[in-house]
């Protein structure tokens, strides 16, 4: 799919496009259980057509899963059968670790699976952008070595977190090539541990590793989204950075705010709160949300309603329903 095409279409169509990241309704949808969908590509796959043939969205996304990374570094992964997989421990502590530390290939764990899923949906549905997801390098070296102890050695060991960046870095790139070559539209790199830096160390720590994979692999058929759902407002600039031709910005930023710290000529996504909105709320409090922020973004042509995040599992229907019935009446 020419994305350049589809980008120019974000500006100049007469409507706001609607973009959720949503799966989790899908897997309900023919049955199955998270724990199913984040080990079979095939049953991944099935959930995302299956959302595709129901709903009216302007573009598919895949499961936002950033455990499939960790794992294949070789971390401990917990499953549930109704949670998204959640990383046990840390696999390095220390500068001989990090050294020692194997990239690995693009068969490890569970990523010919996700790789399956991509290939098979971008088969599927061709008359619209497929994105796969992919977790951020310092949203990767910070489950790897531990969130908080990262945070610190950034001051303690900047050397150590630099190597491992780096390392992180390269998988990534690996595996967003191997995801480019399964035929999907773009990729959505996923780096909410970069909303707890400042806009200096977002662009230090995080957005000159992925202005790297941005640099090498976006091109006019394939965009890189990227999505900080930590960023409250303080580190827009450092994913303007990036040179990522859409932003993604969670729930807890005022989108008139994103969007006027952003060039015009770059997607802007967002940002609904998943859970308080779709999850908790009722389809009129969905629908009223979805209403105002269209309201208050309509002047803006660079666009895209979305969610702040992927949104979990047990959303009632009628509440996507609502956002859906929403966007059309306000075309």
């Amino acid at each position: 799919m020419n994305m350049k095409n589809w980008v120019n279409n974000v500006f100049t169509s007469p409507k706001t496009l609607a973009v959720p990241i949503m799966t989790h309704p899908g897997i309900e949808m023919i049955g199955k259980d998270v724990i199913d969908a984040v080990q079979s590509g095939d049953i991944h796959a099935q959930a995302i057509i299956a959302l595709n043939n129901k709903y009216p969205a302007d573009a598919s996304t895949v499961i936002m899963d950033l455990t499939v990374e960790v794992e294949a570094f070789g971390a401990k992964i917990e499953f549930n059968v109704d949670e998204v997989p959640s990383v046990i421990g840390s696999l390095v502590s220390n500068m001989a670790e990090v050294e020692a530390l194997q990239i690995p290939d693009i068969t490890a764990g569970r990523v010919p699976e996700y790789l399956k899923a991509n290939a098979i949906v971008a088969k599927h549905i061709t008359d619209k952008p497929v994105f796969g997801g992919a977790i951020g390098p310092f949203s990767l070296a910070g489950r790897l070595y531990d969130m908080t102890e990262i945070m610190i050695a950034m001051y303690i060991e900047p050397e150590t977190v630099e190597m491992l960046l780096q390392k992180s870095t390269q998988f990534i790139k690996k595996y967003i090539k191997a995801m480019k070559e399964t035929g999907v539209s773009g990729v959505i790199i996923a780096e909410p541990a970069a909303g707890l830096l400042s806009n200096d160390d977002a662009i230090n720590y995080s957005s000159k590793y992925i202005k790297e994979i941005v640099d090498e692999l976006q091109d006019d058929s394939f965009i890189i989204v990227m999505h900080n759902c930590g960023n409250t407002g303080h580190c827009t600039e450092s994913m303007v950075y990036t040179g990522a031709k859409a932003l993604h910005f969670g729930n807890k930023i005022d989108m008139v705010a994103a969007l006027e710290q952003t060039p015009d000529d770059i997607v802007v996504m967002g940002n609904l709160d998943p859970v308080e909105i779709f999850k908790q709320s009722t389809a009129d409090v969905v629908a009223t949300a979805t209403k105002e922020l269209l309201e208050k973004t309509a002047k803006y042509k660079n666009f895209v309603i979305s969610t702040g995040c992927d949104i979990p599992p047990a959303i009632p229907e009628e509440n996507i329903a609502a956002f859906y019935k929403q966007v059309t009446a306000m075309e």
